[in-house]
């Protein structure tokens, strides 16, 4: 990319100056229109150090470029209300909710998807680390991991080779870290064969007296970078990177890709919380895309202040790099400090006892000036905030897709239904038994749920639980969703849909949802109609999100997973929070009381299209996606958390890919317990068949157990709320089935086979 150079043959600022000549920026991923830009703004060429931070900070990547204009309404479609909580919104590493008793919550969800398609192993893992840090920056103590997988075909003989790796690199990484995986997602379909998705979420607490943000303002200040040395990995990985469509031709650049080492980040965390407990430090930056580039200049421009820095103290692994190449080097576990002078001595002595090396870079400075010395020669001399902030916004063309008329036609009206009772009983258990409604337990088995003993609940139930506060009890609840068929057929409903299911499984466990962080995978944004999926996915949300009262705190966008002209699902994955007053008052999603009834909640219409039901049993997509209610959502989400504080909820468990009937499966399996169903009044009450009775994928609905002394009451308080309420059945601990009436007496043994086996056998 760039020749090596002797430190006497560096391009200077004085050469920039007086000297033309060719400069590689097309390779470097910058359109032409950018490279004179940057051109206009020194008024002079740039040198190849500048061109290098141009390069990787105006990326898709980190500058947002042609998402911007859209990201806008999440801080722009909020009320009073819900900023109430908030105290820090987006723009910052992470967002950081208050919880109460004193504590916060920073946590976001960030993609490594490209990195991941090429190495999978490498990307998978540094993707944690990277969100990891992100929430460390921000003071907080990070205490669990969820990840949000999204691969190929499952039989398709390359799904193997990424599974296995993305697989064992979050394990491997999180394992190592010591922090508990407590939940997310993985789907598999074809559309992302050569572009899967590998997002991370990570959450962690803090005081609020604790809150660290990415700024430098006081001129004098040290710039100390620390952690691991800088190397050759990862140089433009995520960055230039993650601003390229694949080919064909299959996994290409490993350079490109980081190289993770989970225990120096260990180290790191350690080190980094002591600081903090001695107020040691005015400023921190975590370093993940584009490395010094960016750290430097946003620690500066979110000051309004300036930097002068010696490029030559950085600590190298590779003593060959440029300083082209340690400006866009993404090496891991890695930090930026602003330290007064006075405090020097004891953040020294911080990293001699946790046995981290660090280096000091130079200092602040008053002016808004970014000048960056290679030994006694001006490599780079910018405007911070042209690096960093004021990056090109696009408003790239949009486009209606044509094809989705045709797509919406095509509706599941005229698919064929089972009436024989043995089939539709096939049905439940092969869809059970598909490899996106199966157990995932193959792959969650892997990473360790339970590590710091604050893990209240896991994977497979509906969200990830952890108690933050070990006296009071005091928890937190992280869901995340999405439904990439969903948003094929509405990418504003789809996205709808997907925060009405995670704030949905949030409430299923008895906290109340509070905040959103997302992460929104699509295509190329050089395609008209990926740009209007985007723009009316990012319409919907914010949208929903206003409607639920929840801010978007943050999150991540990823364009150009595309192969050829095929782009990926629109998949914009949302996280939601909640918080619980006591991890005690927790709501399983499985039965474990005899006798107990079970309750449907909300109206179930017949709403097939971009089912499981329809993918499985018809390999069909095509429709409309199920209708959204926002409200609804709220009204249910509110009478679980009433009845959980009456101590009448037993176990609720949400209904949504897969219906009513996986609904029934899960909770039966979640414990190994049979219970009798009856759906007579269901389908007289709602008008409709078995089928959708059994698999359609109607929102705002739930199950629930109820202990029959409750049974009044919990009627009684649905009726209250408003929220359509019907007896379905009544669980059976000395059954070993999951008995549906006149369709199917399924045995739990056996089931439990079906809904296990699929992953093994497709990967072990």
């Amino acid at each position: 990319m760039f020749k090596k150079k002797t430190p006497s043959g560096v391009d200077t600022t004085a050469a920039a100056k007086s000297s033309e000549k060719e400069q590689p920026w097309a390779e470097l991923g910058l359109k032409e229109d950018e490279y004179q830009s940057i051109r206009e703004i020194l008024s002079r060429r740039p040198t190849s150090s500048e061109l290098a931070m141009y390069s990787v900070m105006w990326s898709e990547h980190c500058s947002y470029k042609s998402s911007k204009i859209y990201l806008r309404q999440f801080g722009q479609k909020v009320t009073e209300e819900m900023k109430k909580h908030l105290m820090v919104g987006m723009g910052e590493n992470a967002g950081v909710v208050d919880v109460g008793e004193g504590m916060a919550v920073t946590f976001k969800v960030e993609s490594h998807n490209h990195p991941s398609y090429i190495e999978p192993f490498q990307g998978a893992a540094t993707g944690v680390g990277g969100i990891v840090r992100d929430i460390l920056s921000m003071g907080a103590r990070p205490v669990a991991v969820m990840d949000q997988l999204r691969f190929g075909a499952p039989e398709h003989p390359d799904t193997a080779r990424v599974v296995h790796g993305v697989v064992d690199g979050i394990s491997n990484y999180g394992n190592s870290l010591g922090l508990p995986n407590i939940g997310g997602e993985t789907v598999f379909d074809a559309r992302y064969q050569g572009n899967p998705l590998v997002n991370a979420l990570a959450v962690g607490v803090l005081k609020h007296d604790d809150l660290k943000l990415a700024k430098a303002t006081n001129p004098g200040d040290l710039v100390i970078l620390f952690g691991a040395r800088t190397g050759a990995d990862g140089i433009g990985g995520v960055s230039v990177l993650a601003s390229e469509t694949f080919d064909d031709d299959g996994p290409s650049r490993r350079p490109a890709v980081q190289v993770g080492d989970p225990f120096a980040e260990k180290v790191l965390i350690e080190a980094c919380m002591e600081l903090y407990e001695n107020d040691v430090i005015a400023g921190i930056q975590d370093l993940g895309g584009a490395g010094i580039s960016c750290a430097t200049s946003e620690l500066a421009a979110n000051g309004s202040r300036g930097m002068e820095i010696q490029l030559r103290n950085v600590l190298l692994r590779d003593e060959s790099l440029t300083p082209e190449e340690i400006l866009m080097s993404e090496s891991q576990e890695r930090m930026m400090a602003i330290v007064n002078k006075k405090n020097l001595k004891r953040f020294e002595e911080i990293m001699q006892k946790w046995e981290v090396e660090y280096s000091i870079l130079g200092k602040v400075t008053a002016d808004e000036r970014l000048v960056i010395k290679w030994d006694n020669e001006e490599i780079v001399n910018v405007p911070p905030k042209t690096v960093a902030i004021d990056s090109p916004v696009y408003e790239r063309p949009v486009e209606y897709p044509t094809w989705i008329d045709k797509l919406n036609a095509d509706s599941t009206k005229d698919l064929a239904r089972a009436e024989d009772p043995s089939e539709i009983a096939a049905q439940i258990v092969q869809i059970a038994s598909s490899a996106n409604q199966a157990d995932k337990s193959w792959i969650t088995s892997q990473y360790d749920r339970y590590v710091l003993g604050n893990t209240a609940l896991s994977m497979p139930d509906d969200g990830g639980m952890i108690r933050i506060n070990e006296e009071s009890g005091l928890g937190v609840t992280l869901a995340t969703d999405a439904n990439g068929k969903y948003c094929q057929l509405d990418p504003y409903n789809g996205a709808k849909l997907a925060l009405a299911e995670a704030y949905r499984n949030v409430a299923m466990t008895g906290a109340v949802p509070r905040a959103v962080t997302n992460c929104l995978n699509f295509g190329s944004p050089e395609n008209p109609e990926v740009m209007w999926q985007f723009k009316r996915a990012t319409e919907g949300l914010a949208d929903a999100c206003m409607e639920a009262g929840i801010p978007v705190t943050g999150g991540n966008v990823s364009f150009y997973n595309q192969t050829g002209d095929i782009a990926i699902y629109p998949t914009p994955v949302v996280g939601v929070m909640g918080v619980i007053d006591d991890v005690a008052r927790r709501i399983p999603s499985g039965w474990q009381d005899t006798g107990h009834n079970i309750y449907l909640l909300g109206v179930t219409k017949d709403e097939l299209d971009g089912s499981a039901w329809a993918e499985v049993i018809h390999d069909h997509l095509g429709g409309k996606p199920p209708q959204v209610d926002i409200a609804k959502e709220m009204e249910l989400a509110d009478l679980i958390h009433g009845a959980n504080i009456q101590g009448m909820i037993a176990s609720a468990h949400d209904i949504s890919e897969g219906g009513l009937a996986q609904a029934l499966v899960e909770s039966s399996l979640r414990f190994g317990n049979g219970a009798r169903i009856w759906l007579g009044e269901l389908m007289e009450r709602d008008g409709i068949d078995l089928t959708a009775a059994l698999f359609s994928e109607s929102q705002a609905r739930a199950i629930v157990s109820v202990g029959r002394e409750d049974d009044v009451k919990f009627v009684s308080l649905c009726e209250a709320r408003g929220v359509p309420v019907v007896r379905i059945g009544v669980t059976d601990l000395e059954s070993s089935s999951l008995e549906i009436q006149d369709v199917a007496d399924i045995d739990l043994l056996d089931l439990k086979s079906a809904h296990v086996k699929t992953l093994p056998e497709l990967f072990s």
